[in-house]
């Protein structure tokens, strides 16, 4: 065959291999992974926020940490336990206002978690039944929960004003309550002016929740009850109360950690230091940190109030969770 017959006669050219298909393996890996790979933001913020933070103070709160080591904070001598030891010795003025403090806080924390829970609870079952305008009323009640918490706090701050207040204005000129007008913030009853305050503040939440946990009970059990002969209040104990257990005890224990860890609220309410009726912890260790310039001790009360709040946490939900087995 010559040459230019070959060059006439069609190549034939083998078809390029097809594409090797993924391991199974691999395609596993990458499914279970994805979900992984979209919590990473959240969870590296989370570190950043959080889980940082503490661990610098946990190690602040063994340093001998004052305004001459601020600039080089980790070169402050290491003290040991002697922050805690500070902290709670309660024979020294320190340990004095930190466990002053303390009580001031349980109290306020009973307050405010009771009336916020029987608020909520209260307008939640008045607004269960249907009726005109039930969902612009449930909008106005979480008017105060959707404000900023310093907006909240300003606000109240004004209302309590002794003489140009509206509280007083309306107790005092209108309602006749009192000769003088009281000063709602200084002496005692700026702990009244904080647990309105919280009160004001966190019972939305309440309403919130305990209303989401009434759309789950069936309405079956309340026909039931009303066969039975049982009346509202029976109802409300033997039925609604029982069913909403589970709800109550998360928010229970949320509005709890909220109220006792609350700082925002006394610190606007009052400014930089607290009358001592309405000195809450937080603004203890606020002011032992950053008025005393002692970021040692301060830290050491930050990681004590860490440790009695999962103390408590943990006491709380081993006896709820142990009620709810019995049951």
């Amino acid at each position: 065959m010559t040459l230019a017959a070959e060059a006439a006669q069609p190549t034939t050219r083998r078809p390029p291999p097809a594409p090797r298909a993924p391991r199974r393996s691999w395609v596993r890996v990458r499914r279970a992974g994805l979900p992984y790979l979209f919590l990473l933001p959240a969870v590296v913020f989370e570190l950043l926020v959080h889980v940082v933070p503490m661990v610098v103070g946990v190690f602040m709160s063994f340093r001998q940490l004052t305004q001459f080591f601020i600039r080089h904070w980790s070169a402050a001598p290491f003290t040991g336990l002697a922050n805690y030891r500070f902290a709670l010795d309660f024979d020294g003025a320190i340990g004095q206002r930190l466990l002053h403090s303390f009580g001031v806080t349980c109290a306020f924390t009973v307050l405010a978690v009771a009336f916020s829970w029987l608020l909520g609870t209260g307008a939640a079952l008045l607004m269960q039944d249907p009726f005109r305008g039930r969902g612009l009323l449930r909008t106005y009640f979480l008017v105060p929960y959707a404000l900023p918490a310093y907006t909240a706090a300003i606000t109240w701050e004004f209302l309590f004003q002794r003489d140009n207040g509206l509280v007083n204005r309306l107790l005092v000129d209108d309602l006749h309550l009192f000769r003088e007008p009281p000063f709602w913030l200084l002496g005692g009853n700026s702990f009244f002016a904080l647990v309105i305050t919280a009160v004001w503040r966190m019972w939305p939440f309440a309403f919130l929740v305990v209303t989401a946990g009434l759309q789950n009970i069936p309405q079956d059990l309340y026909e039931a009850a009303a066969l039975d002969g049982a009346g509202v209040w029976r109802r409300i104990r033997s039925v609604t109360l029982p069913q909403l257990r589970p709800v109550n005890q998360v928010l229970v224990l949320v509005l709890f950690l909220w109220n006792f860890n609350d700082f925002n609220t006394p610190y606007v309410l009052f400014g930089n230091v607290a009358p001592p009726e309405a000195n809450l912890v937080s603004l203890q260790i606020y002011d032992t940190s950053f008025h005393s310039w002692n970021f040692g001790s301060g830290s050491a009360m930050s990681v004590l109030l860490l440790l009695f709040l999962l103390v408590v946490t943990a006491a709380y939900l081993f006896v709820t969770n142990r009620r709810k087995a019995d049951a």
